[in-house]
C-alpha cells in the first residue's frame, strides 16, 4: 500500500531503540524524510545510518538531546522547523510504589509525558493547518486504557495529554490535522525488560521465567513485535488517515479483556 507521504518531513522522537526506532523505520519506508532525536549519540547514529543505508532517497537527520528539555526540543525543531508529521514518543518514568514518590518524580514525569508532547505540538499544529496537512501520533500506553498498578507515574502523566488531545484534536482535523496515540501492551523492547527485571526482582524469579510466563498469558502467546507497531504509526500519518483523530488505539495481543 502507497501511504502517499513520499518527501514529507517526520520528527520521531525517542527514535534511536524500541518503538520509536520502529517508527522511523516505517516512515523512512514510505519515502518520508526524517529527524531522528535521542540522548545516545551512538545508538542514534547506528539507527540513522541503517536507515540511509536502507533508503538512499530518504533524508535522515539525526539530533543528540534529551526532548524532555527545552533546548532538545529546539534543536529538533531548528533541525526541522515545519514538520508534516510529528511521532512524539518518551521514556516512561520508572515503576513503583506511590508512597515512596516525591513532588519532584511527579514533575519530570509529567513534564516528559505530557508537557513535553504538548509543547512540540504546540510548536508545530498551526504551521500544519496552514499548509493543510499534518499527522500527530503519541505514543503512550496500554496503561491508559487499563492501569498498570506499579506504574502509576505513566499511568497519571499519559492519560493527562490523553485528555488534552481529545479536545484539540476536535480543532485541527477541519485542516486536514489529525492527532491520535497508539497505546501499545507489551513490546519486545528494552522498557519492556526492564519493567519486567524489576518485577521479577520483587516476586523472587528469574526474568526469563517471568518474560516467558506474560508472553503465555497473553491472547497471542508471545509479546509484540516493534515492526508491527511502527507500520500502524505509518498507516496513522498516510495521506488517506485523515478521517481518523483523537483515538486511542490499543496495540496489545488482545490483552485487554473489554469489548470497547
Amino acid at each position: 500500500m502507497d501511504l502517499g507521504i513520499k518527501g514529507r518531513r517526520a520528527i520521531v522522537c525517542a527514535s534511536s531503540k524500541g518503538l520509536g526506532r520502529a517508527c522511523a523505520i516505517a516512515l523512512a519506508n514510505e519515502g518520508v524524510n526524517v529527524t531522528l532525536t535521542a540522548r545516545g549519540a551512538e545508538a542514534l547514529k547506528k539507527t540513522a545510518d541503517e536507515i540511509r543505508k536502507a533508503n538512499p532517497g530518504v533524508t535522515v537527520t539525526e539530533i543528540v538531546g534529551d526532548i524532555t528539555t527545552p533546548a532538545g526540543r529546539e534543536a529538533v525543531l531548528k533541525a526541522c522547523p515545519e514538520p508534516d508529521i510529528l511521532v512524539n514518543n518518551a521514556g516512561g518514568p520508572p515503576p513503583g510504589d506511590f508512597r515512596n514518590w516525591t513532588r519532584d518524580d511527579w514533575i519530570k514525569a509529567i513534564d516528559a509525558n505530557m508537557l513535553t508532547p504538548i509543547e512540540l505540538i504546540k510548536a508545530t499544529v498551526d504551521g500544519m493547518m496552514a499548509r493543510k496537512f499534518g499527522r500527530i501520533v503519541n505514543i503512550t500506553s496500554a496503561a491508559v486504557k487499563a492501569p498498570i498498578d506499579v506504574l502509576g507515574l505513566s499511568n497519571g502523566a499519559r492519560t493527562g495529554l490523553t485528555g488534552f488531545v481529545a479536545g484539540l484534536s476536535r480543532k485541527t482535523v477541519k485542516n486536514n490535522v489529525t492527532i491520535n496515540a497508539l497505546l501499545p501492551g507489551p513490546f519486545a523492547t528494552d522498557r519492556l525488560l526492564t519493567v519486567s527485571t524489576n518485577q521479577a526482582k520483587a516476586a523472587g524469579v528469574s526474568v526469563e521465567d517471568l518474560m516467558n510466563k506474560r508472553a503465555s498469558e497473553n491472547p497471542a502467546g508471545r509479546f509484540g513485535d516493534p515492526e508491527e507497531f511502527g507500520l500502524a504509526c505509518a498507516f496513522l500519518c498516510g495521506a488517506k488517515s485523515g478521517y481518523i483523530t483523537g483515538q486511542n488505539i490499543l496495540l496489545d495481543g488482545g490483552a485487554f479483556p473489554g469489548t470497547m
